[in-house]
Parts: C-alpha cells; structure tokens; sequence
C-alpha cells in the first residue's frame, strides 16, 4: 500500500472513501500531503489533493461543531468541508452564496460546516463551490464518518 510504503505506521482506510489514519513521526503537515500526493501520482498516475487533519483537529472539529446544537438539526444532515488552506477574511466576509431553504454554513479556520436539510447531493455548498470561491482545495465528509475517524484514529 501507497501509505505503508512512505513509512507510516498503523495504517488503516475507511471506507474506500480516501480516508486514511496512520501515524507518522513527521510533524509538518504540508510537507507529509506533499509526500503522499507525490506519491499517488508516481503510483496511480493522476493528481489529487490531500489534506490531513490530526486526531486532536478532528477532536476538536467534533467538539467545536457550530451546528450541532442549533434547532431542527439534523445530525444526518452534517457535514464538514475541510479546506487546505484558512481562507482570507475579506473573502469569507463578502462571500456570495445562493443558499437553498434550510440551509446554513460557518467557516472556522480550516474547515466549513455545513448543514444541508436536503442532503449534500443536492446543493450548492459542494468543493467546487468552496474551492472556487475561496480559493483553496477542498474536500467534504458526513458527520457520522467524521465521527467514526476519530473513533478508529483512537484505536489505532
């Protein structure tokens, strides 16, 4: 496997979903996407973006969720984007977005939380959107995987 050939430990996917834990003694998270990314391309052939959050971001994505308590949400209908990069606050400040009915979002540092009533195959909210408006790489997992990644990065 890409991971365990790049010398990290514990390795586990979940999913299929291009979710990957594993441990590394690396503690540069830019440099360790960098790596990874290098080599999926030199293994698969194609680019893609990887971001990497540590089991202390993800506890405190879980723990600091905007949306979770707010009324008439739905966990099922949770969602987080995790971005590359902290977008700039004049762009998140004049941000122009077409929301559907119910929807909402709320950016802190890294990542947006979404919470879409209609499900995330349905709206605007999508990568494209963020990456484009925000100027970033983005990528978007369900609360409930979210939540299952931090459970498995704790067995690990």
């Amino acid at each position: 496997m890409v991971f365990e050939s790049l010398s990290f430990e514990n390795v586990t996917t979940y999913a299929q979903s291009g979710n990957v834990i594993f441990e590394c003694r690396r503690a540069e998270k830019a440099k360790i996407a960098a790596c990874v990314e290098e080599k999926l391309h030199e293994t698969f052939g194609f680019s893609t973006n990887v971001l990497i959050r540590t089991q202390r971001e993800l506890e405190t994505i879980i723990e600091n969720n905007p949306l979770i308590d707010s009324a008439g949400v739905r966990p099922d209908k949770l969602y987080v984007t995790f971005l590359s990069d902290t977008p700039d606050e004049t762009v998140t400040s004049t941000l122009d977005i077409k929301l559907d009915q119910g929807e909402t979002f709320v950016i802190v540092d890294t990542e947006v939380y979404l919470y879409c009533p209609n499900g995330y195959a349905r709206t605007k909210l999508n990568n494209a959107m963020f990456e484009t408006k925000l100027k970033t790489a983005a990528t978007t997992r369900n609360w409930k995987t979210i939540n299952k990644l931090l459970v498995i990065s704790k067995l690990s």
